[in-house]
């Protein structure tokens, strides 16, 4: 009999709590009535069978962005409530929080730099309008590609400027460019140095990071030769405005990081507001050799990731 009311009671309890039944779904399917099963319920949670564990994330939150911003001497570390590990859900719930931080921060006369990829663009869609005046919306970086990816370059500059009813000003270049005196000979043009000029006076820099996978976006791009990205995949971390740093924080490479248009790396550690938006599974040591290389003084990430930084 009690191996019976054990079999039963845990196969209620797998219906009840994991695939969501209703108790009287359950006394159906089980052949009982709907107090047997309220009662097996029960004796699983009795025996141990079933565990309910409720994590409050307003309060572990807290103390989590606390001791990140001690870990990597940050000015803020914004952690959110992801319901999901899924890197999605995660997207998802840190573009909302990135929105909102900008939201209360941005003031008259500030000028916002901004990078690309789809983590940006979800934050830029989050964006809600605020009443500013001589506010000024830079792209850090090139974001012209021959590749069918979608970098969103465009559509975000264009939603942040919208946001903070403001003109963008675009940077309608690669991101990196094949050769360096190509490169330097473009960037001479007193059009394009005007934006790469107004990109190092930005007060706020929003980002993200990238990472040295095989899927990685700028490996889509087409940006690298094989040799070039087997170094970076060997030797690198991630990347931040398309400039490519091992686990230390350090660059990797001076040769491609002189063909690459854009914000220096070491131009976002004198920002007032250097913002990292970034979480997942896949992020975390792009992450950490980001916050490591101090390139960074705001973060904002979920629960998951900076659970996965405090243990490295």
């Amino acid at each position: 009999m009690d191996l019976e009311k054990q079999r039963l009671s845990i196969e209620a309890a797998k219906l009840y709590y994991q695939s969501d039944y209703s108790q009287q779904d359950i006394a159906s399917r089980l052949g009982v009535s709907r107090p047997t099963v309220s009662r097996l319920l029960q004796y699983a949670k009795d025996r141990g069978y079933v565990r309910i564990e409720i994590m409050d994330p307003l309060e572990d939150i807290d103390i989590i962005g606390g001791e990140l911003k001690a870990k990597y001497n940050l000015e803020t570390a914004l952690v959110c409530f992801a319901p999901l590990k899924s890197d999605e859900e995660i997207q998802k719930h840190i573009s909302k929080r990135a929105a909102d931080y900008l939201q209360d921060t941005v003031q008259d006369a500030d000028i916002i730099g901004v990078t690309w990829g789809t983590t940006m663009h979800a934050v830029a869609r989050q964006l809600r309008p605020k009443q500013v005046k001589g506010v000024e919306v830079v792209q850090l970086k090139g974001g012209v590609s021959h590749s069918h990816v979608n970098t969103y370059a465009a559509d975000i500059v264009h939603l942040f400027a919208e946001a903070f009813h403001t003109v963008p000003r675009y940077l309608p270049l690669p991101v990196i460019f094949d050769n360096i005196e190509v490169k330097k000979m473009v960037e001479a043009d007193r059009h394009i140095g005007r934006i790469v000029e107004l990109g190092r006076q930005a007060n706020i820099a929003i980002f993200t990071v990238g990472t040295v996978k095989e899927d990685a976006l700028l490996f889509k791009l087409g940006y690298f030769n094989e040799q070039e990205q087997e170094l970076l995949m060997k030797s690198g971390a991630g990347d931040i405005c398309s400039r490519f740093f091992d686990a230390e924080g350090h660059l990797i490479s001076e040769e491609i990081n002189s063909r690459t248009v854009g914000i220096d790396l070491a131009e976002l550690r004198n920002k007032e507001k250097s913002i990292l938006v970034a979480g997942g599974g896949r992020k975390i040591e792009a992450i950490h050799a980001a916050l490591k290389g101090q390139y960074a003084n705001i973060l904002v990430t979920d629960q998951y990731t900076a659970q996965a930084l405090l243990r490295l």
